[in-house]
């Protein structure tokens, strides 16, 4: 009888082991020849934008408050009882406009003195005239003495003296009984009355009866860089007083439709703030805004032909805090580039210098992609519109 042997278990697994082994094998020649073998990594997408040059207007935005145009404060310039007060509060008032009645009962009395005072003078003047005019005649006949023509001269020169005084004093009742008409001094918005009918006044008193402001314009007084003004100036040249097109935008967020336009800049320099006052005038027709209201105003600083903008996004920084971006080269390699940025317009940094037309910027995929390596963009080359 013959005895057949049991085959082992472990030869069949070495069997399939070594199959394995070998497609293994196949497997791993099959990549290398498609990839480091052939060519390496594969390229690496990434979407760029192409640098293009625009016109800019390059802006700096200031603080600033709102102040009246004029302010003039109404005070009464005689003394005495107001009678009436002739105008609504926070209305609109025009110059000249009479705003208070004070009594003028003892001011046309006064002035109806003066006018008899200037009749007596006048009288007196032509008989002092008559008179001299008789010793010119009678002094070369000698029949008067020549002191006699002397003293009629003298009182005829004293009697025209006389009227001139009268006259004056007529002049200064007619103003004061004016003055008793309390009249707006500039057209505006009037605000409080702090007197009311039956209150006592006196001429030039320290408290206002009434403030007036003029509201259309409007000055702006902003706080700038004397850094930003010297050049503000030298982009100007002689214009720079007359500075127009400076956007004034309300706390709020609201921009004002009316551009300020820049009327002076103080000629001193604080020497704490390294700043200077500037001033600009804003048209307020509608008069809806007030003086006081805190505003923020894009001031233009500077023209630029040719300027450069690239998304915040593409912009990084290198170890000591440089500005760099990644390019594509001709080589379809990238390439790190450092650059010099001044300041963000909108979503974008403005270039001073390190980047030319023409040039791809990578703006995504920078964080697969390191220098030197091969990518390809994703999408077409778009010029930045900003």
């Amino acid at each position: 009888m013959i005895k057949i042997k049991p085959f082992k278990y472990w030869h069949i697994s070495l069997l399939l082991l070594s199959s394995a082994a070998m497609l293994t094998g196949c497997g791993s020649e099959e990549k290398n020849a498609a990839g480091s073998v052939q060519g390496g990594p594969p390229a690496v997408e990434v979407e760029t934008i192409t640098v293009s040059t625009q016109p800019l207007d390059i802006t700096t935005r200031l603080s600033g408050r709102t102040s009246a145009y004029r302010v003039a404060e109404v005070r009464p310039q005689v003394e005495g009882i107001v009678l009436k007060r002739l105008f609504v509060e926070g209305s609109t008032v025009e110059s000249g406009q009479v705003l208070y009645q004070i009594d003028p009962v003892r001011y046309e009395a006064t002035l109806a003195n003066a006018e008899a005072e200037l009749a007596k003078a006048q009288a007196n003047l032509v008989s002092a005239r008559l008179q001299a005019e008789r010793y010119r005649g009678l002094v070369d006949r000698k029949m008067v003495s020549q002191q006699a023509n002397d003293d009629a001269e003298a009182s005829f020169r004293q009697a025209e003296a006389v009227v001139k005084a009268a006259q004056a004093s007529v002049r200064s009742a007619k103003i004061n009984l004016d003055y008793t008409q309390v009249k707006a001094p500039i057209s505006g918005q009037i605000g409080r009355s702090t007197v009311t009918e039956g209150a006592l006044v006196t001429a030039n008193q320290t408290s206002a009866m009434a403030t007036i402001k003029q509201l259309d314009p409007l000055y702006v007084d902003l706080s700038q860089s004397s850094t930003d003004l010297l050049r503000l100036r030298r982009q100007a040249g002689e214009n720079s007083k007359q500075l127009s097109g400076i956007k004034v935008i309300l706390d709020d967020g609201t921009v004002v439709e009316q551009p300020a336009t820049m009327q002076f800049a103080d000629v001193s320099v604080s020497e704490d703030t390294g700043t200077v006052t500037v001033r600009a005038l804003l048209p307020n027709t509608n008069q809806f805004l007030m003086p006081g209201l805190y505003v923020r105003a894009e001031v233009p600083v500077e023209h630029r032909e040719e300027a450069i903008l690239v998304p915040q996004v593409a912009v990084t920084r290198d170890p000591t805090g440089g500005a760099q971006v990644m390019l594509v080269n001709a080589e379809s390699k990238v390439e790190v580039r450092p650059i010099v940025v001044s300041q963000i317009i909108g979503t974008s940094w403005l270039v001073d210098s390190g980047l030319k037309a023409g040039d791809q910027v990578i703006v995504s995929g920078l964080q697969k992609i390191q220098p030197g390596a091969s990518v390809v963009i994703a999408k077409p080359a778009q010029a930045l519109q900003e």
